[in-house]
């Protein structure tokens, strides 16, 4: 999956400072650690690798950079199956029987010239590895390997020559390096175990839920609309929904969409009735959503509530 960025490219930031300001002017918020590793990163040219829990902004930083530096964002999804040649290429077999058939058909089937024809870039489908090693004209991409966790280990052995040396091989047309690394940033949401020697190449940076401040900081970016009081209520909420012993706890993302449900609803303040109605935005597996029903949602909301009193938000 390729996505265009801005067309303008940016200069990649001299600090730390920068970084973070780069990552700010995309309202992505973010501590001085998880800055540190991405400016190390791109100043190194070592992948990146974030593991964390799903929902706290892992993905995220990938896009905010990628738009940042108006680089194009190329994002590989991963799955259980996925091979290396699903990742790096395909070659377009319906062009190549239409090119035979054109070819039988006007007398010009030579065997080994149209064999040398059919496997030429004309009938290559480029998938994300591939088209990350290839020039842009706004600058190196930002390669986002996504759920990494999610493939098996043949997947990950092919993936430290192509992190290390930052090229891949196709067998008919050889070997296609970068001349300029992408910005590689791999996420891991640590539903397996991900191999000590893919780790070692890259830089590495647990993202974990961030602390009130800062999650205030980040409904302050994400939905402005939003009041501060009902923002403060909002994180406070969420934050103790964390320390409720559910099967998933709500990322970041689900704060964020739940802000934005209830601004949508004109909610002032949070009460249990709106908090139930509205569970689904934030809870995504039915036995959470029937452990917090009635009681559970109002002693939670004031302990949440006798927080903020007690910290003066």
């Amino acid at each position: 999956m390729m996505d265009a960025a801005n067309t303008t490219a940016t200069p990649a930031p001299v600090s730390i400072d920068e970084t973070i300001a780069l990552l700010a002017g995309e309202n992505y918020v973010c501590g001085r650690g998880l800055a540190t590793v991405a400016f190390l990163s791109m100043t190194l040219d070592k992948p990146l690798f974030l593991e964390g829990e799903a929902g706290v902004g892992k993905t995220e930083i990938a896009k905010a950079l990628a738009s940042g530096l108006g680089r194009r964002l190329i994002r590989l999804q991963c799955y259980e199956g996925l091979d290396a040649a699903s990742a790096i290429y395909e070659w377009n077999f319906t062009a190549q029987m239409v090119a035979i058939r054109t070819a039988e058909a006007a007398g010009n089937a030579d065997r080994d010239l149209l064999q040398q024809e059919l496997f030429t870039g004309d009938f290559l489908i480029r998938r994300p590895l591939l088209e990350a090693m290839e020039p842009h004209a706004e600058g190196p991409p930002v390669l986002l390997i996504d759920e990494v966790d999610r493939t098996d280990e043949p997947f990950e052995a092919f993936l430290l020559e192509a992190l290390s040396d930052y090229q891949v091989t196709i067998p008919e047309l050889g070997t296609i390096r970068a001349d300029e690394p992408p910005l590689v940033i791999l996420t891991s949401n640590r539903t397996r175990e991900v191999h000590d020697a893919l780790k070692r190449r890259c830089l590495y940076h647990w993202v974990d839920y961030p602390d009130f401040d800062r999650e205030m900081d980040i409904l302050r970016a994400r939905v402005p609309e939003a009041t501060e009081t009902l923002s403060a209520e909002i994180v406070a909420f969420v934050q103790g929904l964390r320390g409720a012993d559910l099967f998933k706890n709500p990322g970041v993302a689900e704060t964020i969409d739940w802000a934005k449900c209830l601004v949508a609803l004109d909610t002032v303040a949070l009460s249990p009735e709106v908090i139930s109605d509205t569970l689904g935005a934030i809870l995504k597996y039915q036995d959470d959503i029937a452990r917090m029903a009635g009681s559970e949602v109002t002693r939670i909301l004031d302990e949440a509530r006798a927080k903020l009193a007690d910290t003066g938000s």
